[in-house]
């Protein structure tokens, strides 16, 4: 089993035009797909860009940036849901994207804010602490997305409470 673009039973169409740009989207250029793992794969995507790019970003810049993902992630993760006739599929990790931005919010820049970040939303993603996993079982894209959101914007405050503590 490998990555494959797509993974829809054999009576539904190919991906074309629109839904091969809205499964681009959804899965965060496809790294959704990925065998193990893909809420990983999606993150590290996610945690390369910001810091490959992430070091300009004023804060008009970032609330930007977190209100257009969002809203797209919201869109594209219950479009792509419907598609595959799944309430939350693996593949769909705009969700994680959305979730890690948040968790680098207005952080200082850099290699170890990265990892940190990285690391410590992946756990809170796993573990869905309040108000995480309630947020879950909201109808569609909205119950996608915003348990991501939720668990990103906890680790942005414990990675600030560390960061105080150094």
């Amino acid at each position: 089993m490998g990555i494959t673009l797509d993974d829809r039973p054999p009576d539904q169409p190919s991906l074309k035009g629109v839904a091969f740009l809205r499964t681009a989207v959804a899965t965060v250029l496809f790294s959704g797909r990925a065998p193990i793992a893909p809420g990983t794969a999606g993150s590290a995507v996610t945690a390369i860009a910001w810091y490959v790019f992430g070091s300009s970003l004023t804060p008009l810049v970032w609330v930007l940036l977190l209100a257009v993902v969002t809203a797209v992630a919201v869109v594209a993760a219950g479009a792509e849901a419907r598609a595959l006739g799944r309430q939350d599929p693996g593949p769909v990790v705009i969700d994680e994207a959305a979730g890690f931005l948040f968790t680098v919010a207005f952080l200082p820049h850099g290699l170890w804010t990265t990892v940190a970040a990285f690391l410590l939303f992946r756990i809170l993603d796993i573990l869905k602490p309040p108000p995480a996993r309630q947020l879950e079982k909201l109808h569609g894209g909205w119950g996608i997305v915003l348990d991501d959101v939720a668990a990103g914007i906890m680790g942005n405050l414990l990675l600030r409470a560390g960061l105080a503590l150094l």
